[in-house]
């Protein structure tokens, strides 16, 4: 380091705030804004939604909540947050863009046999495991400008209020479906923070609000997930219950599932913001990532559901382990592909469901016994029904898990 620079502590901030938005910018974030490191505005709002059980079984709200007052609470000493933007899929597989390639896949019109799984999850690895790294190279290259420095870098795994510091970084603003919303990126993208404690000059914060009167996330959702305007209640949200929950899907919210086997995009897919025509594509990296759980004659984000009913949990370790999927495990994927199946399958998936109704785990007898039920009122008369009947007439003798016997035939 030059002397000059060395004894010059603004410069040494310059330095570090030049170093940080290049090295953002190396690492493929599409965004890059500082705020300062205070106590967070939104904390009393998150004790009134975690007060009013919104946060369904997600105890880690509430176990960590006094962190969520300041960023200190996950870096000690904590004076800026570098808050990060790194996008995913906006496209198709065919290069349409995400308003073409939502419509006629609505559960109704959906493909029998397939689900949709969430966008975010189209590249092949965790995008955990594709930012941490980044992050890290990020805190390096602060250390090496400041040896005495301290930085850590997160990705929504640590208590921080990652939408409140990314608008006072000027990074967007906050929209009625709680998402984070960018004129430019709408909102397919993840956020990323880098605190260091050292004080950065803040970027001016985003004041305005662009949602104006419009509704179409909070009409949209198939499940009535929102409260209100910014208010989510995560115990009907198809992403939570999805992927969050261990538990059965609660019966009136079945239906609303639709065809989602992992995950929902659709308060981000009716958005307008997502529907402009200056959305971003995924990265390369991204984009280099994306062909790992299709077949070869299906859509991007469709998974078909009756080979998920072969899987044991060393072939399922092996096909989802360092993917999205990994965080449900088996389970919960098959309880959620049973469930899909019940909305959007028929008979010829009898087979798949019959083997879930023999599966080891009760939840997922359990579903793919309420998928059975569903399948034959749909279809009175339809080949492969008589399997169904039968063992589901099987189950209401043999089976012993209160959890199984509440979904069966009475």
């Amino acid at each position: 380091m030059p002397d000059a620079v060395e004894n010059d502590p603004n410069a040494i901030i310059r330095e570090i705030v030049q170093a940080i938005r290049g090295a953002a910018a190396e690492e493929g974030f599409v965004a890059c804004g500082i705020a300062p490191a205070v106590d967070s505005q939104g904390f009393p709002d998150l004790v009134r939604w975690i007060d009013a059980g919104y946060h369904a079984d997600m105890e880690y709200f509430p176990n960590r909540l006094d962190a969520y007052r300041n960023p200190g609470g996950v870096l000690p000493g904590a004076k800026s947050v570098v808050a990060l933007a790194w996008p995913y899929s906006a496209l198709d597989r065919s290069g349409e863009d995400a308003e073409v390639s939502a419509a006629g896949r609505d559960g109704e019109d959906g493909e029998a046999g397939v689900g949709k799984v969430a966008r975010y999850t189209w590249q092949a690895t965790d995008y955990h495991d594709v930012i941490h790294p980044k992050l890290k190279r990020i805190c390096r290259t602060v250390l090496q400008i400041c040896p005495t420095a301290n930085a850590r870098g997160i990705v929504d795994t640590a208590p921080l209020m990652e939408r409140e510091f990314a608008q006072l970084a000027g990074l967007g603003w906050r929209g009625k479906n709680t998402l984070l919303l960018n004129k430019t990126l709408g909102s397919y993208f993840f956020l990323a923070c880098v605190l260091v404690d050292v004080e950065l000059p803040a970027d001016t914060p985003h004041q305005s609000d662009h949602c104006g009167t419009c509704t179409a996330c909070l009409d949209a959702c198939p499940t009535d997930a929102f409260v209100g305007p910014h208010v989510l209640d995560a115990s009907r949200c198809i992403s939570y219950l999805t992927i969050e929950s261990r538990e059965m899907i609660p019966e009136p919210l079945r239906e609303g599932i639709g065809d989602w086997l992992f995950g929902c995009d659709v308060c981000q897919e009716v958005c307008p913001w997502n529907r402009k025509q200056t959305k971003r594509a995924m990265s390369d990296e991204s984009a280099m990532q994306s062909e790992w759980r299709l077949s070869q004659d299906t859509p991007r984000g469709l998974m078909e559901l009756a080979t998920l009913f072969h899987l044991d949990e060393e072939a399922f370790r092996d096909r989802f382990r360092k993917s999205p999927m990994w965080r449900t495990r088996r389970r919960g994927l098959l309880r959620n592909a049973a469930i899909v199946l019940g909305n959007v399958g028929n008979t010829e998936h009898a087979d798949a469901l019959i083997r879930g109704m023999r599966d080891a785990e009760p939840i997922v007898r359990a579903s793919s016994a309420w998928a059975g039920k569903r399948i034959l009122a749909r279809f009175p008369a339809a080949p492969r029904r008589h399997a169904l009947a039968t063992e589901l007439k099987r189950l209401t003798i043999d089976e012993q898990s209160e959890i199984v016997r509440a979904e069966l035939p009475t």
